[in-house]
């Protein structure tokens, strides 16, 4: 297969990508790791006019650790750079659970967080993550920048809240309270496949080891990724018992509405959900040194 014809342009500066992209709008893609678009465009499902390729724009490739509370990714930066990188990697370990799951090493080598992102495939890990640890999207344009939170970035079904001159340049993560554990689970027909669902869990504990907060984020079960962390608020301020967790995973089923597949049937997702969610929350309690 091969892509409908395109004008290709080198962005020098991450000023010149965005004019290029106030001049082109709907017309015009950022080619980064093209690991989802390139694909697209050689199946004819995507046919931009134009491409914009930001691969030469260092400034917007690396982690940011020098503010107390939180961790800035560049949106460039390969999925192979975060794997690599055990001082994030240890800051926040739901990206050491969800990394390894995304597709093979060599779409790794190539693929950036930011790509990941800015496509929203309900079914991809990362959006799940970010949803979970409250992640903030930091978007520029010609105009200016502003910032949205994950739970606000994902609006529908291969759908972002990015404007069509817009470009998505920095995630910024906030880092876990003290207390904290985290886990990511995900259920594939094979390694390296889309999930059929999955989950992102962080709880924190207090001092007197009840459940101070709790988030949810699962993929693979909506149009976006989903926030289930309201079917968990029954945990807050109390004993993380079996019973407790049990209960959450009955609300999560019951909330969540997946459409099903030729892999999977909607009930069989929402039971695997509940397994999931289950699994996570005790994996992370663990991960404190909590027995539920």
């Amino acid at each position: 297969m091969k892509p409908a014809p395109f004008r290709y342009f080198a962005a020098s500066s991450l000023d010149h990508a965005l004019s290029l992209k106030a001049e082109h709008g709907d017309e015009a893609r950022f080619l980064a790791g093209g690991q989802s678009l390139i694909p697209a465009m050689n199946f004819r499902l995507a046919r931009p006019a134009v491409l914009i390729d930001i691969n030469g724009l260092a400034e917007l490739a690396g982690i940011d650790r020098t503010r107390e509370n939180e961790i800035r990714i560049g949106a460039v930066t390969r999925y192979r750079a975060l794997e690599r990188d055990g001082d994030f990697l240890k800051a926040c370990p739901l990206f050491a659970d969800a990394l390894p799951q995304i597709a093979h090493p060599q779409i790794r080598n190539r693929g950036t967080i930011g790509g990941n992102l800015s496509h929203a495939d309900p079914a991809s890990e990362l959006p799940a993550v970010a949803l979970a640890m409250r992640a903030r999207m930091r978007m520029k344009s010609a105009r200016g920048e502003r910032e949205v939170a994950a739970s606000e970035f994902f609006v529908g079904l291969l759908t972002t809240a990015v404007e069509t001159d817009e470009m998505l340049t920095e995630i910024i993560l906030p880092v876990p309270a003290p207390g904290s554990g985290s886990c990511f689970m995900e259920i594939a027909r094979r390694r390296g496949d889309f999930a059929l669902a999955g989950v992102a869990g962080v709880i924190t504990l207090d001092e007197e080891r009840r459940c101070a907060a709790v988030r949810l984020a699962l993929c693979g079960v909506g149009d976006t990724p989903v926030d289930a962390s309201a079917a968990a608020a029954s945990l807050v301020g109390q004993p993380c018992t079996d019973k407790a967790i049990d209960d959450v995973t009955a609300a999560v089923r019951d909330m969540i509405a997946p459409s099903g597949s030729v892999h999977a049937s909607a009930a069989y997702q929402r039971h695997v959900a509940g397994v999931l969610v289950g699994r996570a929350l005790k994996t992370a309690l663990k991960r404190i040194g909590h027995a539920a």
